[in-house]
């Protein structure tokens, strides 16, 4: 079972690297470290067990904040349609997103980062995501909202970046992110409800 004690903090080297591909079919000791991704996220919402064993609930994991430089994500949460999304994926990717961008009003949390970091995240408000599931299927998502922002923050860890690196303003951790990564801000900023 992953704990927090699994879960490496910002400082890390791991969180700044660009995680490695995934070669297809997954091995068993990847399909076993997605599935305790998975685990984790599941633990960490049931109220009993999060008590007990000292886990902060999340709603995505992905494979480098557990010190495994692999594109794997876990992500438990609710779409926009309120329907459960209980997912391990390998090699996530954006394929497509919308022009326009939204955030959290409240600002992002990060299991790997024990400090409350102020500041609106830019996040396109729709994406598709192409990945391959646990089991082996090939999956295209087509997500907006929440949902949205969850899987760009955890596909951020696969490629070395923290939320806080996407913050205008000056945070003394924060790294500049390369050209292609930056995201160009809307007008048009809006509440996910």
């Amino acid at each position: 079972m992953i704990t927090m004690d699994d879960i490496i903090r910002e400082g890390h080297p791991t969180l700044r690297k660009r995680a490695e591909e995934v070669s297809l079919p997954a091995s068993n000791e990847e399909k076993k470290i997605l599935q305790k991704m998975v685990e984790y996220l599941i633990h960490s919402q049931d109220e009993e067990t999060a008590e007990k064993y000292g886990l902060r609930p999340g709603v995505g994991l992905a494979a480098p904040q557990i010190n495994v430089s692999k594109r794997m994500i876990a992500v438990r949460t609710h779409d926009h349609n309120d329907e459960l999304i209980e997912l391990g994926l390998y090699n996530p990717k954006i394929v497509s997103h919308s022009v326009e961008t939204t955030y959290l009003e409240g600002g992002e949390g990060c299991l790997s980062v024990d400090r409350m970091v102020e500041g609106e995240v830019p996040r396109y408000a729709r994406i598709k995501v192409k990945a391959t599931t646990l089991e082996g299927d090939e999956i295209t998502l087509r997500l907006k909202g929440f949902a949205a922002i969850v899987f760009q923050h955890e596909i951020d860890h696969l490629n070395g970046i923290m939320f806080y690196d996407r913050i205008e303003g000056n945070d003394p951790h924060k790294q500049s992110l390369p050209p292609k990564e930056v995201m160009k801000l809307s007008d048009d900023h809006g509440p996910v409800s």
